[in-house]
């Protein structure tokens, strides 16, 4: 998911320029088209800043993979040294 966003925040330059482009031959866009992109694009850049949040271990931690005890899993957790 996390890649997914990375990539839209990448594009989306290109396609709003994209389309920026194809509006202007009839005076360019509008000043709720340019809201809605700016709110759009906020969005996007939260949602890559709370994912990145998300996931991320405590500071000194170590992640412990999941493993097979007794025939049964044990998840994977973060254990701190």
């Amino acid at each position: 998911m996390l890649r997914l966003v990375e990539l839209a925040l990448f594009v989306a330059p290109f396609v709003l320029f994209a389309l920026w482009r194809f509006m202007a031959v009839e005076g360019g866009p509008s000043g709720r088209f340019v809201a809605i992109a700016a709110c759009v694009l906020a969005l996007l850049a939260g949602a890559l800043i709370w994912l990145s949040q998300d996931d991320a271990l405590p500071p000194g931690a170590t992640y412990q993979p999941a493993r097979l005890e007794d025939g049964k899993i044990v998840s994977g957790h973060a254990a701190s040294q």
